[in-house]
């Protein structure tokens, strides 16, 4: 058997720009929640139960939200739609289990324990999710990838064009790197 490479064996021109990939558990916003849907395959394709509504018409699992309109938004590759947050709207978002997108949020509500938090996340890419984003939580998306990508998003508030309650950031807010495949 091999003996362990000491530290001290890697010369000091690599040593200094070594780093170790994190693999545990990343920070998450306060409120955000990512959920995994079941997909049920068989031979003839798939299915995955997207939304499940109690009596009262209020989404299960979150009973505070009330679906007020449903939406759809495709994102053509390269495009960064990114960063607005809503004082009154709650969104969920569905990704296709067959695209990929580049989610983006930074907590933005000044007494959140998780105040400036940025997160990125990858909806999509084999797994059927839905995100919740509470209002307050600054929200985007980036297409890194060659072809367009569909979503699916419910609101709990009707679109106002006269009066939007959508509220732009600068698309960099947390630095242009932000939006782009990470290398290494």
């Amino acid at each position: 058997m091999l003996e362990p490479l000491k530290k001290e064996a890697i010369g000091s021109d690599f040593a200094s720009k070594l780093t170790t990939q994190e693999y545990g558990r990343k920070l998450t916003i306060a409120g955000v929640e990512l959920r995994s849907l079941n997909v049920f395959v068989d031979d003839g394709g798939a299915l995955a139960e997207i939304a499940r509504f109690n009596e009262s018409g209020n989404l299960e699992g979150l009973p505070q939200f009330k679906i007020r309109q449903s939406n759809f938004s495709q994102v053509l590759p390269g495009a960064v739609k990114a960063f607005h947050l809503h004082y009154n709207q709650e969104d969920i978002w569905f990704v296709h289990p067959f695209d990929r997108l580049l989610v983006g949020l930074v907590d933005c509500r000044k007494d959140s324990r998780t105040y400036n938090l940025s997160q990125r996340l990858v909806m999509g890419a084999g797994r059927a999710q839905v995100l919740y984003i509470p209002r307050g939580v600054a929200h985007g998306m980036c297409n890194l990838w060659e072809t367009p990508v569909n979503m699916i998003y419910f609101v709990n508030q009707h679109f106002d064009p006269n009066n939007p309650d959508e509220h732009r950031l600068p698309w960099d807010l947390v630095g242009p790197d932000f939006w782009q495949i990470s290398k290494g």
